[in-house]
């Protein structure tokens, strides 16, 4: 409960953080903020801490002589956290992303931010790397869903790099350029609360539009997994097609981890392999292989 107290804290008001581990020395306020930022962005199970706030408070106190912060220090600083942290959240997805995916434990990798992550590498592709930095949790997944996508790593670490020096120097100099003014100083906590708001509107409005805006018959069966040849394993022998239901047996769903319907289904699926064979056991039939969005295939084959 200590910990979950302090990271609301320095949720809050990061500036009383910094102040603290200034009292402790130039030393650890450096590397806290480092180790903080890296965190941030280079480990998917923590995409909820501080960044863009963080990087705020630590330009105030660098423009503040009395702190001892400085700037010319600070800044190498802030460059090289979302750089490694990128590099790093990268090949765990690209090593480890399936798997982790599979356990279900990543409570913040929901399906929705999935999607949108997604989507954003499908319209943009590297493009959405630099794009997706300036977003709160998405920066986080981004590096992870690229590793996972197959993104070589030559065409993500160019993007990576300079969305991370962009983002980190323009919260740190938006701190250190307007920290100083009194009314920013006594309305800190508010001037916080705002940049956390106008960082998180677009993910907000972007999920509040997936959930709510309106859709036509075959978006809304895209939404929710199905398309006229798609077939989803339920139970027992049992899969729904989108217009009749299909007895199969047990035998003939061929899933090679655990059934990951929830949640996977949240985005298009159904991708044709043409290597595939026909099941021994199956002589006569045709398998279909689906793809359920999350790098794992599934072979179905008509009764």
């Amino acid at each position: 409960m200590n910990f979950i107290s302090y990271l609301i804290g320095l949720l809050k008001d990061p500036r009383a953080a910094i102040a603290g581990w200034i009292a402790m020395g130039l030393g650890p306020t450096y590397a806290f903020i480092f180790l903080i930022v890296f965190i941030e962005t280079g480990v998917v199970f923590m995409p909820f801490l501080p960044g863009d706030s963080l990087l705020f408070a630590a330009g105030v106190f660098a423009h503040d002589p009395s702190s001892g912060m400085k700037l010319a220090v600070l800044l190498p600083i802030v460059w090289i956290a979302p750089i490694l942290g990128d590099q790093c959240n990268y090949f765990i997805g690209h090593f480890f992303g399936k798997r982790i995916i599979a356990s279900g434990k990543v409570k913040a990798l929901t399906p929705e931010r999935l999607a949108k992550t997604e989507k954003m590498i499908d319209k943009w592709g590297p493009l959405a790397v630099f794009l997706g930095r300036f977003f709160p949790f998405i920066r986080t997944f981004m590096p992870f869903i690229s590793g996972i996508s197959g993104m070589r790593w030559t065409r993500f670490a160019p993007f990576s790099v300079l969305g991370g020096l962009i983002w980190s120097s323009l919260f740190t100099f938006l701190g250190y350029f307007f920290g100083g003014i009194p009314a920013v100083q006594d309305h800190f906590e508010l001037v916080i609360v705002l940049i956390l708001l106008v960082s998180l509107a677009p993910t907000i409005i972007g999920l509040l539009r997936m959930k709510f805006g309106k859709k036509n018959p075959a978006e809304k069966k895209r939404r929710n997994g199905l398309t006229d040849n798609d077939v989803i394993g339920v139970a027992a022998g049992k899969t729904f097609a989108s217009e009749h239901e299909v007895p199969l047996t047990e035998k003939s769903l061929n899933f090679t981890d655990s059934i990951l319907v929830q949640g996977a289904l949240e985005r298009d699926g159904g991708t044709d392999d043409p290597t595939l064979t026909s099941d021994p056991d199956f002589q006569g039939s045709t398998p279909r292989r689906r793809n359920d969005g999350m790098g794992m295939n599934h072979d179905i084959y008509d009764a």
